[in-house]
């Protein structure tokens, strides 16, 4: 599949599986709450917040309330395997079905060409483990839920990952979690 492709499928709301830095994920347009649903109904997970690719650092900047302590942080660590829970000065920037909770977001920018694909697309995508909720995330294609092959549009396949997940840093309670 080519790369207009695959950005017009994600601008147009398709649900995909797609590799990151550490593991694979399911993801969309977050801006299309219809397909944010989607994602919910795939992986049984009707109200845990999911986390977002953005598009850039600025977009970080531009959306959210951060000290210049954090800046600094985001600054050092992304690219990279993290996951920050920052509080959104913005939210008409993604689909409240991402956090219908709070006014908070995880936010990643990973090591790897799928930020290049978010950046060109010029929106951010969710980004949650390719996994029904509470079961094995996926490393390979061999340990794919087949439910959830049967419910996505595509999938970009990279081989195996043997990293796990992106670390947490929560920058609302301070919390650091490893995973």
């Amino acid at each position: 599949m080519r790369k207009t492709e695959i950005l017009n499928k994600i601008k147009n709301g398709n649900v995909f599986i797609y590799p990151t830095d550490t593991i694979y994920g399911i993801g969309c347009n977050a801006l299309l709450t219809d397909s944010v649903k989607e994602i919910r109904l795939i992986k049984n997970r009707p109200k845990s917040p999911f986390s977002i690719i953005v598009p850039s650092k600025q977009w970080i900047f531009d959306n959210c309330i951060l000290t210049n302590e954090q800046k600094e942080e985001i600054e050092t660590k992304l690219p990279g395997p993290y996951t920050f829970i920052i509080e959104l000065n913005n939210k008409c920037e993604i689909s409240k079905s991402i956090n219908p909770k709070d006014n908070t977001i995880g936010l990643r920018i990973p090591d790897h060409y799928i930020t290049d694909i978010v950046k060109e697309l010029g929106v951010p995508i969710v980004t949650t483990s390719a996994n029904k909720h509470g079961e094995q995330f996926m490393t390979s294609i061999e340990n794919l839920d087949s439910d959830i092959e049967n419910e996505v549009e595509f999938m970009i396949y990279d081989g195996e990952k043997t990293a796990k997940p992106s670390k947490i840093i929560n920058f609302v309670t301070e919390e650091v979690i490893e995973r």
